[in-house]
């Protein structure tokens, strides 16, 4: 039953996403192509972060679509300014995220190994939204937190060990 409910709000939201997309391109003069929308429901079938390499990757082994690299680019320009994807720039890599009924989260991003991991945290949330701004009104915010992931801190222990014997 969570699966067919689940399901079913993900379509929900495929649905809300589109009409967004239409809604914005009529609104802009942008055309209307089947490439845009195959584009949107790849991004909006991925759980979580995604760089340009696994969009194409995921537009061409699972969605069975082709796509040229250019109008990738475009069309992630034209979901940044219609607000359904946003951007992030981790380190010295660029990822993107769906942002359309997302839950706040923040980022752990390694230093070492680049790896991204999303952080929920209902207290930060909380202490952030409750904090006064003066003369600004919060829309959305990301928090990135950089350091050593777990697996990057045991290879650092185990080379240091190695080099002790």
């Amino acid at each position: 039953m969570f699966a067919l409910v689940h399901k079913m709000e993900k379509e929900d939201i495929k649905d809300i996403v589109r009409q967004t997309l239409t809604e914005y391109l009529n609104q802009n003069g942008h055309r209307k192509t089947s490439e845009r929308f195959a584009i949107l429901d790849a991004i909006y079938s991925i759980k979580g972060h995604f760089s340009m390499e696994e969009l194409h990757a995921q537009l061409l082994d699972k969605e069975h679509f082709r796509v040229s690299r250019a109008t990738l680019y475009n069309t992630i320009d034209l979901l940044l300014d219609a607000k359904l994807v946003i951007k992030h720039q981790f380190g010295n890599s660029s990822q993107y995220e769906r942002c359309y009924n997302m839950e706040t989260h923040h980022h752990l991003i390694c230093t070492e190994c680049g790896q991204v991991t999303e952080l929920p945290n209902n207290d930060l949330q909380r202490i952030i939204a409750s904090s006064p701004m003066k003369r600004f009104q919060m829309s959305h915010y990301s928090l990135y937190i950089y350091g050593t992931c777990r697996k990057c801190i045991n290879a650092k222990k185990r080379k240091q060990l190695k080099n002790k014997k």
